[in-house]
């Protein structure tokens, strides 16, 4: 996403305005995680602690823009697009289970956890649609592609990176790690 945005906003704004964005993404979806958190840190983790449907909530506007940045990234080429729909829907699974685990926690019937599902189902569909629809600038698409780009770096270093500390093997999680590096290179170096 980060050469797209450059490449998109090249003529108006200097790399280091887009990097300026990127950062501010990294630093709005920190204060959003931080302000919204769907977790306590810490050895008091208790998930039910949090109101149920709010986190669900930031869970389908979370699944929204993931159609929305779906929607962008085939604005700019199909082979990106491609590549966004890719890295997306190989998370949607997970958050299908997010959503139920924390409607029942929250002892939601069964006939509002299926309404519930099927919102966060439906939600990337939609983001897809808006994308679609509305005609961005260049200049702004690039913008939203750094902010985007944020985004991502912030879920990879606050989420997906520590994670692989805990409780698995060091070994598997380093290997996995350059593995799935070399995929994205090689999917990346296809796709140009």
């Amino acid at each position: 996403l980060l050469p797209e945005s450059i490449e998109l906003t090249s003529s108006n704004l200097s790399i280091h305005t887009i990097m300026m964005l990127v950062a501010a993404g990294f630093a709005a979806y920190l204060f959003i995680d931080r302000l919204f958190s769907l977790e306590k840190h810490g050895d008091d983790c208790n998930i039910s602690s949090h109101n149920g449907k709010l986190s669900v909530i930031t869970l389908i506007f979370h699944s929204f823009l993931d159609g929305f940045s779906i929607g962008l990234a085939f604005k700019i080429s199909p082979d990106i697009g491609w590549i966004v729909a890719i890295a997306v829907l190989a998370h949607k699974f997970s958050d299908g289970i997010n959503t139920v685990s924390i409607i029942i926690k929250d002892k939601t019937r069964r006939k509002e956890v299926i309404r519930w599902l099927i919102a966060s189902s439906l939600a990337p569909v939609f983001g897809v649609i808006l994308a679609y629809l509305l005609n961005i600038p260049d200049i702004a698409l690039g913008i939203v592609l750094a902010v985007f780009t944020g985004l991502f770096l912030y879920i990879s270093a606050s989420e997906l990176i520590p994670e692989s500390h805990h409780h698995h093997p060091v070994i598997w999680t380093s290997i996995l790690t350059i593995l799935g590096m070399t995929l994205i290179l090689l999917i990346s170096s296809f796709a140009v």
